[in-house]
């Protein structure tokens, strides 16, 4: 079973249970997002290492617990080239992220409102896979190394959007911050080099639910 066929797998599995329940709201929706980037050193020099900006997928089952308080599991998914550069030279390779979470969802309106703001915030776990060609001899690989592997990583979320109510369907427009530390073995630092830190993958995007 591959990495993506696990995720949904879990996804289904969590969500089960939900669909006997009244007040939920399954979606998906659409978007595109930039991740913050980060710094190489090494005796051979320096250089920066980030993931490339991307489209992404998300798909999520929320449940409105109270007037105000909700929650949703979520399955995102998110292209994006892993990238290391370093003065007039870069090295790019084709990568994609998936993510699985839980969020808890505060509203600033009750349930029965046409619109309603929100904020989330929760936790899960990203998968940063490489899936491009490696080459023998890749370039600034004084640097960093760019590979043909996944690295699973613990993942925290926040975020902020608007949902518009019609009836038994709803709107959203939102943003999330993705936080995860740095996937050093899909970017690996070269030997002697490091790269630390965090990864801030912010994403805008809009979707369409259905209530029931």
């Amino acid at each position: 079973m591959n990495t993506r066929t696990w995720l949904l797998t879990a996804f289904a599995i969590l969500s089960a249970p939900a669909v006997v329940a009244q007040k939920w709201e399954f979606g998906a929706g659409a978007g595109g997002g930039f991740y913050t980037s980060g710094d190489v050193t090494s005796p051979a020099g320096s250089g920066s290492v980030k993931i490339g900006s991307g489209i992404g997928a998300s798909a999520w089952l929320a449940n409105n617990t109270s007037q105000l308080w909700g929650g949703e599991l979520r399955y995102d998914y998110q292209t994006g080239d892993l990238q290391v550069s370093s003065q007039s030279v870069k090295a790019s390779f084709a990568a994609h992220s998936q993510a699985i979470h839980y969020d808890f969802v505060l509203h600033a309106t009750g349930r029965n409102a046409k619109v309603r703001p929100f904020l989330a915030f929760g936790g899960g776990v990203k998968l940063y896979t490489g899936t491009g060609t490696e080459v023998a001899a890749q370039p600034l690989n004084r640097l960093a190394l760019l590979s043909r592997t996944t690295d699973t990583r613990g993942l925290a979320v926040i975020g902020a959007g608007v949902k518009f109510n019609a009836r038994r369907l709803t709107l959203r427009l939102e943003g999330h911050d993705f936080i995860t530390p740095f996937p050093s073995k899909v970017i690996a630092p070269a030997s002697g080099a490091s790269i630390g830190g965090w990864v801030h993958d912010l994403v805008v995007s809009a979707g369409l639910g259905l209530l029931f």
